[in-house]
């Protein structure tokens, strides 16, 4: 066999082959948080045809933002106390690590369009409110738009016929009315405010509020064909919030984080808790060290339920090979995965590390 023959077939393994990490077969593949299906296949056309990971997460989180996920992503829903919907979004390049985000972005539905703006045409990492809006705007996208719904307005009228509780206010007065608030009492913001609870390092969260139909995000991750890593996020953030509240969706670490040296991780729950402990980099920082990935997701979740027993939350890790587990506390989770050997997405559920069956992943 001539020099050149040699070579063109050496070239071809290497192209059906993968790269010789024993990644073949592994990758493309999409992982996202929850059964948002459809937002999986928008992912996966785009990633099996040969296009960036980036391209992939933008195409999967846009979708789940025009489908209204679970009425917790894209517009049309999750009100604020005023009752305006807004928007948070992030997305990451674990190839070069920049990151773009926007946070209570006002009259813009594309997120996770407007984030990538953010991140490929500005030297910043975070743009938020009304600024970030005239930014997606004046960079193409479709606005000034009213983010509410009839559903997103009945909900908020109801929640105010029953004096705005429940809420996310603390240790305030009115307790039984919608305000405006104002310190209980006397308050003394010293030592001794501090509970014996706080004391003690265990501490209230807001999670009694929280639930799979109110406080939700699209976390999503993508390898593709080279082998590139990136995340995405996009929600509309928790249910009757305080106006400007913002959550762990934008948070390069806390709802998503990536790098193609190790892989990525989503996250979905209480934000405002989780953002606490930057979950996804801790889960790839651990797989980073050596960790398998459901190791990893268990660790970074346990930590945050030892100070906060009341929370809720997940992950979903995925290594670089394309292994993937996730974690919850709290609430039994799902996530989606569609990768080579799969004819369809599939949707994974996890156990509650509070439960007997922590251990299992069941398909």
């Amino acid at each position: 066999m001539s020099i050149k023959l040699v070579f063109l077939f050496t070239l071809f393994s290497f192209s059906v082959l993968g790269d010789g990490d024993g990644n073949s077969g592994k990758y493309p593949i999409v992982v996202s948080t929850w059964p948002f299906t459809e937002a999986v296949r928008a992912a996966w056309r785009i990633v099996d045809s040969g296009f960036s990971a980036v391209d992939a997460v933008t195409e999967g989180c846009s979708a789940c933002e025009e489908l209204r996920c679970d009425g917790t992503v894209g517009p049309g829903g999750s009100p604020d106390e005023s009752g305006e919907t807004t928007i948070d979004a992030l997305i990451m390049n674990g190839v070069t690590m920049e990151v773009g985000a926007v946070a209570a972005m006002r009259y813009v539905k594309d997120g996770i369009k407007a984030a990538r703006l953010v991140m490929e045409h500005t030297k910043h990492t975070l743009l938020v409110g009304e600024k970030a809006s005239a930014f997606a705007i004046a960079m193409g996208l479709p606005g000034p738009t009213n983010l509410s719904s009839l559903e997103s307005i009945e909900k908020w009228g109801k929640w105010k016929e029953n004096r705005c509780q429940p809420n996310f206010w603390k240790n305030v007065e009115p307790l039984h009315s919608c305000g405006p608030y104002h310190p209980k009492g006397n308050m003394d913001l010293g030592v001794a405010a501090c509970s014996q609870e706080n004391l003690m390092g265990i501490i209230e969260s807001s999670s009694s509020h929280i639930g799979l139909h109110n406080h939700d995000t699209i976390s999503m991750a993508a390898i593709d064909k080279m082998g590139r890593v990136a995340v995405g996020t996009s929600t509309n953030g928790a249910t009757f919030k305080i106006p400007g509240r913002v959550g762990d969706g934008p948070i390069a670490g806390s709802s998503a984080y990536a790098d193609d040296e190790v892989g990525a991780c989503g996250a979905t729950g209480d934000g405002d808790i989780m953002m606490r402990f930057l979950p996804c980099y801790q889960v790839v920082e651990s797989m980073r060290q050596g960790m398998e990935p459901i190791l990893a997701a268990k660790d970074a979740i346990s930590r945050i339920a030892r100070k906060f027993p009341d929370f809720v939350g997940a992950v979903v890790a995925i290594n670089k090979n394309g292994v993937h587990a996730g974690a919850c506390y709290g609430w039994t989770f799902q996530y989606s995965v569609r990768s080579p050997g799969m004819e369809d997405v599939e949707v994974f559920t996890v156990q509650p590390l509070n439960s007997s069956c922590n251990l299992i992943c069941n398909k």
